[in-house]
């Protein structure tokens, strides 16, 4: 069984793939801080420091949410 940062590891690079982005030698977070902005969305992944986020909808709210809190640790 996958966990979690390999699951959204494979989420970036399908994504990457589809839309011809090279994210290789990136970190996972910034490679999807790049995927955002380049999606011409705001490059808030793992930003949620207060814990909280209204993108319900964002493909990896839930790993930017454990990205989030571990920051905060």
């Amino acid at each position: 069984m996958k966990n979690s940062i390999e699951s959204c590891q494979e989420l970036v690079n399908d994504l990457a793939d589809r839309i011809g982005m090279d994210v290789s030698g990136l970190g996972l977070v910034d490679a999807i801080r790049t995927l955002q902005r380049h999606e011409g969305n705001f490059d808030c992944f793992a930003r949620a420091g207060s814990g909280y986020c209204d993108q319900y909808e964002c493909l990896f709210y839930e790993d930017c949410m454990e990205y989030s809190r571990e920051q905060q640790d």
